[in-house]
């Protein structure tokens, strides 16, 4: 009998195992090699198909939420595919994901290089080009954008400065203040930040600057704008050296009275905790676009 039971239990196991191979199996892992006529360079990025994407009709008028993970300073559009568990994740959601290429333009208009424009290039070229390609929904409310570090800076920007677009935006471990960075207020990781902050947001005094100031922003946001915004979710290790700028981010976001949920955790700013918060960034941006 003992015997019996211990063989139904490795079949079951075994079962289980398979069928979680399969899923994880049948997610599609495309890159897309895109030419941009904005930076005037090739900024692939890759594109996570959900399981049964390609058994359906190439003619159906089915359309698929889209997720759009943004990397990290010093990082890269394969970041997530190959630093997570990101397919693996993926099998749960009827969803497409979208990681793609913004060196280290902070996913912003350069104040110094005419041809950096990794803001437009998103808004303007990617998007457009994803839902030329795919069956992705095209409306805000199958839209929402996560990032980390860096990306998590361009991604709460984007959800402030183009509401109309998204329906969720999530930021984990944000950089979120570049634009208050200078050789007169440096703060944390300085030395690293240094070269692309002032690349991108150029003098103290610069438009650029002042216009992607992410707390500034927020904190002077008309009342009008903020019932337009998506649903904003950040989170940051307690042992993170962006931490304080979550922190206070956070606070304005509480004192504006703003939709949002603010998660401080253990954790430092690595891909041990990136793995671990993505789980959590996916499973919210699929509650939030299946609301709508």
């Amino acid at each position: 009998m003992k015997g019996s039971r211990s063989f139904l239990l490795f079949v079951v196991l075994a079962l289980t195992l398979s069928c979680h191979a399969q899923s994880v199996s049948t997610v599609q892992v495309q890159t897309i090699s895109f030419k941009s006529n904005l930076v005037g360079a090739t900024l692939p990025y890759i594109v996570v198909l959900p399981a049964g994407y390609q058994e359906r009709s190439a003619g159906t008028q089915a359309s698929y939420p889209v997720l759009y993970l943004l990397h990290g300073l010093g990082g890269r559009y394969d970041n997530w595919t190959s630093k997570t568990k990101l397919k693996e994740y993926a099998a749960q959601y009827q969803m497409i994901i979208v990681t793609p290429e913004g060196n280290d333009g902070w996913y912003t208009d350069s104040a110094t290089v005419a041809t950096d424009k990794y803001e437009t290039y998103i808004m303007e070229e990617l998007i457009p080009d994803v839902e030329r390609r795919f069956r992705a929904a095209k409306g805000r409310e199958g839209r929402a954008i996560a990032g980390l570090s860096m990306g998590g800076y361009g991604a709460l920007k984007f959800a402030v400065k183009y509401p109309d677009r998204f329906v969720f935006a999530a930021s984990i471990s944000g950089a979120l203040d570049p634009a208050e960075r200078s050789d007169a207020n440096q703060g944390f990781a300085w030395g690293f930040l240094r070269s692309s902050v002032l690349k991108t947001f150029g003098p103290d005094n610069s438009a650029t600057r002042a216009s992607n100031n992410l707390h500034k922003i927020f904190r002077e946001l008309a009342s009008e704008r903020i019932r337009a915004l998506p649903y904003i979710y950040l989170d940051c290790g307690t042992e993170d050296g962006f931490f304080a700028t979550n922190h206070d981010l956070a606070s304005i976001l509480l004192e504006r009275k703003i939709p949002h949920e603010y998660r401080q955790l253990p954790g430092k700013h690595d891909w041990v905790y990136w793995d671990q918060q993505l789980r959590e960034v996916l499973k919210l941006a699929a509650q939030e676009m299946a609301k709508h």
